[in-house]
This record gives C-alpha cells, sequence and structure tokens, in this order.
C-alpha cells in the first residue's frame, strides 16, 4: 500500500496518468465510431504509417510530431477515401499501405540512426515520454468529439445524409481526429498496440450495452479503468505500460463476454 501511495508522488507518474488516460478516452470514443463503421483495423494500419514517418523524421533530425501529424492525417483521409471509391476495399488498402510504411521505416532505421531509444519508444512505448504538449492536445481533441453529428453520421450516415448532414465533412473529420490519436497514442502504447486501444473498450461495451450512447458511455469508462490498472500493474509489477493496458483490456473483454451471455 504504501508503495502505491507513493507512486502518486511522482510528478512524471501523474502526467502520465493524466495524458495517458485523456488519449485513452479518445481512442474509446473513436473506437465505437470505427467498430461500427467497419474500420477497426484502421489504428493499427495508421501507427505504422506514424512510425515510417517517425523515423524518417528522426533520420533527418526534425520534429517527429511535426511530419507525423500531417503525415498520418493524410493518410487517414486517403484511406477514407479510396475505401469508398475503389475496387480495393478497405480492409484489404489498409493492409497495402501500413505494410508499405512500416518496411520504409524498418529501412530508413537501418540506414541512418539505428535502433535509438527515441525510435525504440515510437515502436514498443513509453508512457514516460508523454508531455504536456500530449494533454494539449487530448485535451482539445476530447472536445471536438462531443459533437453530436459526428456520432449521428457513424450511426445513421444515410439518413443523415438524406436530411442534409454534410456526411463527407464528418468522416473527414472522424479520420482526421482519428489520425491525431493515433499519432499521440504511440509515444503511450507503441504502434504495435495502439490499435488496441480503439478496438477492445468498443467491443467490450458492445457485449452488454444495446443502445448507441450506453456503448459509448460504456466504452468510456471501460477504456479509463483499463488505462488505471494497466499502469498501476506496470508500476507496482515493473512489466511495459502499454502491454500491461492491452492484459487489463483483454481481462475486461472477457469478463464483458461472460455477463454478455448471461
Amino acid at each position: 500500500m504504501n508503495e502505491f501511495l507513493h507512486m502518486f508522488s511522482f510528478h512524471f507518474m501523474q502526467r502520465a496518468l493524466l495524458v495517458g488516460g485523456l488519449i485513452s478516452l479518445c481512442a474509446a470514443l473513436l473506437g465505437v465510431s470505427l467498430v461500427l463503421k467497419r474500420y477497426s483495423m484502421i489504428g493499427d494500419g495508421l501507427s505504422h504509417v506514424g512510425f515510417g514517418a517517425l523515423a524518417i523524421a528522426s533520420a533527418l533530425h526534425v520534429a517527429p510530431l511535426a511530419v507525423a501529424i500531417p503525415v498520418v492525417v493524410v493518410t487517414a483521409v486517403l484511406l477514407l477515401r479510396l475505401s469508398q471509391n475503389s475496387r480495393i476495399k478497405g480492409d484489404a488498402m489498409i493492409a497495402i499501405i501500413s505494410s508499405s510504411a512500416l518496411a520504409i521505416g524498418v529501412i530508413c532505421v537501418s540506414v541512418t540512426t539505428g535502433m535509438n531509444t527515441e525510435v525504440s519508444s515510437y515502436m514498443f512505448g513509453s508512457i514516460l515520454s508523454l508531455s504536456r504538449s500530449d494533454a494539449i492536445l487530448s485535451a482539445l481533441l476530447l472536445f471536438v468529439l462531443f459533437y453530436p453529428r459526428l456520432f449521428a453520421v457513424t450511426f445513421d450516415e444515410t439518413f443523415s445524409k438524406a436530411t442534409g448532414t454534410r456526411t463527407e465533412l464528418y468522416n473527414t473529420l472522424l479520420a482526421v481526429l482519428t489520425a491525431i490519436t493515433v499519432v499521440l497514442g504511440m509515444r503511450m502504447m507503441g504502434a504495435l498496440l495502439i490499435s488496441s486501444l480503439i478496438i477492445f473498450p468498443a467491443l467490450s461495451a458492445m457485449r452488454v450495452c444495446r443502445s448507441f450512447k450506453s456503448v459509448v458511455l460504456c466504452a468510456a469508462g471501460l477504456s479509463l479503468l483499463c488505462f488505471t490498472v494497466g499502469t498501476i500493474a506496470s508500476y507496482l509489477l515493473d512489466t511495459p505500460a502499454g502491454a500491461s493496458i492491452v492484459a487489463a483490456n483483454l481481462l475486461a473483454f472477457c469478463a464483458c463476454c461472460l455477463i454478455g451471455k448471461k
């Protein structure tokens, strides 16, 4: 208990819990929309694109986020447009772009800086690398996410289009918000695990809830709970933070499946 209480006395842990909680909440809210629109793997694809962009930024010695955010945002919008208007469907397009970007990033790292600490933190995650700028961006994302028409377009896009809602605009907004969340989440979870923050809370909530509103609220609560439990377990057990958070989400998903059956 003393060690548990002592954990909250560290400034970096306070910042990690605050920023990580905001990112987890953003990812969960976006995850509900993405899972319902069958774009649940877009987080995995965009994280690989982000890793490629960050590797190039590291090689050029420029600010990582200044390169990664525009590249990932453009990729997210292109994925949305191409999957709607191309013969190559969404999942195949995501696989092509993600594998190509990851390969470019690995090649860039191998011929320039090598696998240094900064590149490794983006690949596998480092929750202690979260900064104040990440907190500001996460808070702004959370504010925008509560815009009701974004959820209306997700829940019934055909009806929204019939009533005059600019569905393409809100779909683009969804892609942009997802891209920024993925880039921020990579610092915490790593490129290999960031998609879990998007997928797990939404799927868990759908096992026990039936209405759209209840799924959103349940996913948000589960995401915050699993993040907090995973982070505390990581500190007490000296395990990787990203993997511990995913393990907590997996346990929550199994529990929701059992509750849903009853």
